[in-house]
C-alpha cells in the first residue's frame, strides 16, 4: 500500500481502514487488519497503521435504533474518521463484502455502495477482500459488484479460486488504479511478485475448476438453491437457544446467545459452538465453531435432500446441546435478561 501511494504521488497516505470482526489474513499486516480482537490476543499488531470500524452488524445494532439508522451510523462514523484522521494521510479501506469467519455478517442494504461513495470522496483506495465470496459462494463469480453494486479499485481471492484442490490467491487491480502508477513516470510499473507466483500447478487447478463452474451452471444452482437453504437454516431460530440466523447464497451462521431478550452471546464463549459441532460431528455433519457461532459453507453442488439432511442435524446438535447446558446448571430455557443489546463500538478495540 505504501508503494501504491507513493507512486500514485501521495506518499503521506499510510493509514488503512479496516472494521471490527473482520478477517484478512495471518501475515503481520493482514492480521493488523483483522477486527476479531480474540484474533490479536498473542499476536503484535501494526497498531499504528490501522484505524477500526464498527462492525457491521444488524444484529448487534443499539438497542431501537433501526437497521437504516444503523447503516446510516456506519456511513457517518466512517466519514467522521477520514475527516478526524485527515484524508490526505488514509489509504485504503479494506472489506469482506460479508464477514465471514467474523460470523456471516451481512452489512445493512446499501451500506457498500454508500462507503464505495466516500471511497471516491475523499480518494481511498478501496479493497474488496473476496476471499471467501468469490467464486460462486454468492452465485457470482465476483460479489462486490454482482450482488452489492460496487466496483472496488482492488480484489483480493483464493479459496474457491482452485475449489481449495492446491494453493492460490491472487489479486486484481482495476485499470484506473493502475493506469494513476503510470502517470507517476519513472518507467514505474507495477511488478509485485513472489517466488510461487504464477506456478503453473496451481494455475492449472484453478482454471479447472473455473471451467468445472461454468460448464455445470455451478453459479445458477448457487442462486436458485441459496434460497431454499437460507429459509430451511432460519427454521432453528425457533430454539431457545439460537438468537439470529444469517447468511447470504452458501454462507450462513447460527448464532447462540444467552436468552433473545438481550442478545447476547453465552457467557460459556468457545464451548457452545464446539458443543454443538461435537454433536453434529457425531450425526454426520462438520460445522465450525466460533465461540458462540455456527458458521457453515456447504458445497455449491449441495441438492435439496442435503440441505433437509443438514438442517434435521443441526437442530438435533443444538437441541442435545441445550440439554447438555441445563444438565450443568449452566443454562435455563426460560432464561431472561433485562440487558439490552451493545451498544456499536469497534470490535477490535
Amino acid at each position: 500500500m505504501q508503494f501504491l501511494n507513493t507512486y500514485t504521488g501521495r506518499p503521506e497516505k499510510k493509514l488503512i481502514l479496516a472494521r471490527g470482526d473482520g478477517y484478512h489474513g495471518s501475515t503481520y499486516l493482514s492480521a493488523s487488519c483483522s477486527g476479531k480482537a480474540r484474533d490479536k490476543t498473542y499476536l503484535d499488531i501494526a497498531s499504528d497503521r490501522i484505524r477500526f470500524l464498527t462492525s457491521p452488524n444488524p444484529f448487534r445494532r443499539p438497542e431501537g435504533m433501526s437497521v437504516a439508522a444503523f447503516c446510516d451510523f456506519l456511513v457517518a462514523e466512517m466519514e467522521s474518521t477520514i475527516l478526524a484522521e485527515g484524508p490526505e494521510r488514509i489509504a485504503a479501506f479494506v472489506a469482506e463484502p460479508v464477514l465471514a469467519s467474523g460470523g456471516v455478517i451481512v452489512p445493512p442494504e446499501g451500506y457498500h455502495r454508500r462507503v464505495a461513495a466516500l471511497c471516491r470522496k475523499y480518494d481511498v483506495i478501496q479493497i474488496a477482500d473476496e476471499v471467501v465470496t468469490a467464486f460462486g459462494r454468492l452465485g457470482h463469480w465476483f460479489a462486490a459488484q454482482d450482488v452489492f453494486g460496487f466496483t472496488p479499485d482492488i480484489v483480493t481471492f483464493a479459496k474457491g479460486l482452485t475449489s481449495g484442490y492446491v494453493p492460490l490467491g491472487g489479486l486484481a487491480i482495476s485499470d484506473a488504479l493502475l493506469d494513476r502508477i503510470g502517470e507517476a513516470g519513472q518507467g514505474v510499473m507495477f511488478a509485485n511478485g513472489y517466488t510461487y507466483s504464477g506456478h503453473p500447478v496451481s494455475c492449472a487447478a484453478a482454471l479447472a475448476s473455473m471451467d468445472i463452474i461454468e460448464r455445470e451452471g455451478l453459479l445458477r444452482h448457487t442462486r436458485e438453491i441459496a434460497p431454499y437453504f437460507q429459509a430451511r437454516l432460519r427454521e432453528l431460530e425457533d430454539l431457545p437457544l439460537v438468537g439470529e440466523v444469517r447468511g447470504l447464497g452458501l454462507m450462513a451462521c447460527i448464532d447462540c446467545v444467552a436468552d433473545k431478550a438481550s442478545k447476547n452471546p453465552l457467557e460459556l464463549d468457545y464451548e457452545v459452538g464446539s458443543r454443538i459441532d461435537a454433536h453434529c460431528q457425531a450425526l454426520g455433519l462438520l460445522v465450525r465453531p466460533m465461540i458462540n457461532m455456527c458458521v457453515m459453507s456447504p458445497p455449491l453442488i449441495i441438492e435439496r435432500p442435503q440441505i433437509d439432511s443438514m438442517v434435521e442435524i443441526l437442530r438435533t446438535g443444538i437441541e442435545r446441546t441445550m440439554d447438555d447446558l441445563e444438565a450443568e446448571g449452566l443454562w435455563h430455557r426460560d432464561r431472561n435478561s433485562a440487558q439490552g443489546r451493545n451498544s456499536p463500538t469497534p470490535a477490535a478495540g
